[in-house]
């Protein structure tokens, strides 16, 4: 909770200093940022949307109206992103982030990190800035990105997940997302692609045994119902940027660019801190309904021992090089 106070005090600083710039000219006109999410309301992702809206409108004095669309009501994350890359929406926020720049798969090497501290600290070092910048050259935006969650694990209908062999044939719901993919076929798995807010049906119907997912999102989506087991395997954490369209933005005056991009990095700790600190009151949900399991420190290395051709295979792609993993490594691990 004081870490929490701590991010909301900084946030009503920073925007304050903010506010005391001085407006350009052109002070009347109004910006419409429409912005969605597939996640629910009351998600955290969403909810610190609704931050968002609240402290961008009142740092703005109005000037920039916010429009939030949760629930996927505008459309699958895939089809969102279109969106905003066509400019039809200003703003999303969801998977599907190699689209945006490759490098952002580096933060999803699988068993890279040990706790969700360090990819939070490698993601606002001057490396996660580079990542974030360089997403431009493909059409997007990204004034901030943060954690989308905590660690992802995965819950079966079938049996639970102890070893890489427990993988072997299971029908796992896999997002569009290579790296996913590509370690779940590493491991033994037979990866469906089925979209985010189909998975329920999925899991229902029996087209998918398992999905991999943070707590909150399993909780939140309710794939729990439809599910006996959760393994805590800790196997991934994946990146949350904030996607705008590059032409809106840049229609922006000079002193509302500020305002957004202050606001956006504000928001993307805020949802760090409320997202991360839920993601145990989710596992203690989940663990009171579905028979759990943890993975032993033995059962851990075997898992990176069969995932390590996942990480050599970007590599190799040109993705990434081992130089960048090891800097990033470098950066996430620092005293």
């Amino acid at each position: 909770m004081k870490k929490l106070m701590l991010v909301l005090v900084l946030l009503v600083v920073g925007l304050s200093l903010v506010l005391a710039e001085p407006q350009s000219e052109g002070a009347g006109e109004v910006y419409t940022f429409k912005y969605a999410n597939t996640q629910s309301p009351n998600h955290p992702r969403s909810k610190s949307m609704e931050l968002f809206k609240e402290q961008l409108e009142k740092a703005s004095n109005g000037r920039i109206k916010v429009e939030l669309y949760f629930s996927g009501v505008l459309g699958k994350e895939a089809e969102v992103l279109d969106m905003v890359v066509t400019g039809s929406v200003q703003g999303c926020r969801g998977g599907l982030f190699e689209r945006a720049n490759k490098m952002y798969l580096l933060y999803t090497l699988p068993f890279m990190f040990e706790n969700t501290d360090q990819v939070i600290k490698l993601m606002r070092s001057e490396f996660g800035d580079k990542v974030n910048a360089d997403a431009l050259k493909n059409g997007i935006y990204v004034p901030a990105c943060g954690c989308a969650g905590g660690f992802r694990n995965i819950t079966s209908n079938v049996k639970p997940i102890r070893r890489p062999a427990d993988l072997r044939g299971l029908k796992m719901r896999t997002p569009p997302i290579d790296m996913t993919i590509k370690t779940f076929k590493a491991l033994g798995a037979n990866p469906q692609q089925v979209a985010y807010t189909e998975t329920y049906m999925a899991l229902k119907s029996g087209v998918v045994d398992a999905q991999e997912n943070p707590f909150s999102n399993t909780v939140d989506m309710k794939f729990y119902e439809q599910q006996k087991y959760l393994s805590v395997v800790n196997w991934q954490l994946h990146p949350d940027p904030l996607y705008v369209n590059p032409a809106w933005y840049n229609s922006l005056p000079g002193d509302l660019k500020a305002v957004f991009d202050s606001v956006a990095e504000s928001t993307m700790i805020y949802s760090d801190t409320i997202w991360l600190n839920s993601e145990k009151d989710y596992y203690y949900f989940l663990r009171e309904r579905l028979e759990t399991n943890e993975l032993t420190p033995e059962a851990v290395e075997e898992f990176r021992e069969a995932v390590r051709a996942v990480w050599q295979s970007y590599v190799d792609d040109g993705f990434f090089t081992w130089d960048d993993i090891s800097r990033a490594m470098a950066i996430a691990t620092e005293e």
